[in-house]
């Protein structure tokens, strides 16, 4: 009798955990990943993820760091303009964090160990040296950047006003008439805010730096 042919692929894999923790994550929120949660979603008994990752904070960190590797440094490197570098790196930044804004309030803490996060972290405070800034005030873009995307792609403006129009009696809010209209506009309005807020920033820091160019937009 001829026994089971294997599967071509494991059924477990660090690669598959990561996804379905990311998809869990982004449907339900951080508070839903449990490792029972997980095993459960992968068909799996429990104890199978520890053939991959040791605890749940493991694969927290590796999910960190997929949606972290999303982020595109290439415009941070030698010999680039560090207006159009600290642009193009911002908006690759929200892009990837709006895209999982659950995962966010970890990512909050900090890279850690997660070798994209500092990957990043490296070619950001790099990219702001090599441009002339001293290493303390390329410390303090690099974490202005990261306060600036993670607020905003943490949640959204225009979503936190109700679409009813009686919520906003002129009497009360003579300059909220059109209030209602924000979250049907909401990609436009948090985009072009949080738009305005960097070249404002980068502006901003343009005045403070030797290099009298204009900022690169």
């Amino acid at each position: 009798m001829c026994g089971m042919a294997r599967p071509r692929k494991p059924l477990l894999s660090r690669e598959r955990i990561v996804t379905t923790a990311l998809a869990l994550i982004d449907a339900e929120g951080l508070t839903a990943l449990s490792t029972r949660r997980l095993a459960a979603e992968l068909g799996v008994s429990g104890p199978s993820l520890y053939n991959h990752f040791t605890t749940k904070d493991e694969i927290l960190d590796a999910v960190a760091d997929t949606v972290i590797s999303e982020v595109d440094v290439s415009a941070l490197g030698a010999g680039a303009d560090w207006r159009t570098g600290l642009l193009a790196w911002a908006r690759s930044y929200r892009a990837a964090l709006a895209a999982h804004p659950n995962i966010v309030p970890f990512l909050a803490q900090g890279p850690g160990r997660r070798p994209a996060g500092l990957k990043m972290a490296d070619a950001a405070f790099g990219g702001m040296v090599r441009a002339g800034w001293p290493p303390a005030q390329a410390t303090r873009i690099c974490a202005m950047v990261r306060y600036f995307v993670a607020g905003s792609a943490l949640g959204s403006f225009a979503r936190g006003f109700v679409a009813d129009p009686s919520a906003y009696d002129p009497a009360d809010y003579p300059h909220l008439g059109q209030a209602h209209l924000l979250a049907e506009h909401q990609q436009r309005v948090d985009e072009g805010a949080f738009e305005t807020g960097l070249l404002a920033l980068v502006d901003g820091l343009a005045l403070r730096h030797p290099d009298p160019a204009p900022p690169q937009k």
